[in-house]
């Protein structure tokens, strides 16, 4: 099949080479040559604008890194709805707002091309295994057809619903690691101060229902202060802002989330946005400081 892929970061560019290695020929655009070379190696076929690689793929995906990034290349002056073939299919896997997708379907499906919103989790380790957890939003007819591909990306796959839906479902995601993240450094914290050895309260607790992956690999990484960057603060905190936004238009309470949202905001104002999420400790660390 030909596929168009656009998004060549942490995420998108292993994806990208696990539908190259899937067989699949595979069209890509980047706005910087260095981080599409790796693609073109491993076998892609590069073009000079979104548009051009629409124009070439049956399928487009789409994995940047908010709101105005998926609008540019989507809706954009020499963007992938003006190259778009009518029947054809853009699935966007970046995480962002669930109006903005609804939005840009409606646009797409004026001129006859169909879309999905099929935001991801698992990490980068999930895009290179793929393993990752797929949530996806639109026609149930074209989930279906786009779930052979889904099935080299993720081995979670679930349709939740119509436009949007995969979006509002990756802010709940977002909501359950935002508050088990924080959980996990209070309990690490809360050891510490009690002089127990926090690696054994984690090692007792992966045994029972406090256990959970977050708990497995960030908590060793806070453990071990090691905050190289898998899921970086500052798409962290944009994500939030994506939960607070879309809780606050529907009347959701969320006044855990809220608290998480403003510890990773301490993180932003101490220039902390490259290191990983798991990082919140050092907020937590910072209020015992003061």
């Amino acid at each position: 099949m030909k596929i168009g892929f656009i998004g060549t970061g942490i995420m998108g560019r292993p994806m990208a080479v696990n539908l190259i290695k899937s067989g699949h020929e595979l069209f890509t655009w980047g706005r910087r040559f260095d981080t599409v070379e790796p693609l073109l190696v491993a076998g892609a076929i590069g073009k000079g604008t979104p548009a051009e690689v629409a124009a070439s793929a049956e399928i487009c995906f789409t994995v940047v890194s908010g709101t105005a990034d998926v609008e540019q290349v989507i809706l954009g002056e020499r963007g992938l709805i003006h190259g778009a073939i009518p029947g054809s299919v853009i699935v966007d896997m970046s995480t962002i707002s669930p109006s903005a997708t609804r939005r840009i379907a409606g646009l797409l499906g004026e001129r006859n091309v169909h879309m999905l919103d099929a935001p991801i989790s698992g990490g980068q380790a999930g895009a290179t295994q793929g393993t990752l957890s797929i949530m996806v939003g639109g026609k149930a007819e074209i989930f279906k057809r786009v779930k052979p591909l889904f099935e080299v990306l993720g081995k979670h796959i679930v349709h939740v619903g119509d436009h949007g839906a995969g979006q509002v479902v990756k802010a709940c995601n977002q909501i359950v690691v935002s508050l088990t993240l924080e959980g996990v450094a209070e309990a690490i914290l809360l050891a510490r101060n009690n002089d127990v050895d926090p690696a054994k309260m984690r090692e007792a607790l992966l045994g029972g229902y406090a256990s959970s992956r977050i708990l497995e690999v960030h908590g060793q990484r806070m453990l071990d202060a090691n905050y190289k960057a898998g899921f970086k603060v500052k798409l962290h905190h944009k994500d939030m802002c994506i939960v607070i936004d879309n809780a606050r238009e529907h009347h959701s309470p969320i006044p855990g989330t809220e608290v998480v949202a403003r510890q990773i905001a301490s993180l932003m104002e101490a220039s902390d946005g490259e290191l990983d999420s798991s990082a919140i400790i050092l907020a937590l660390e910072r209020l015992m400081a003061r």
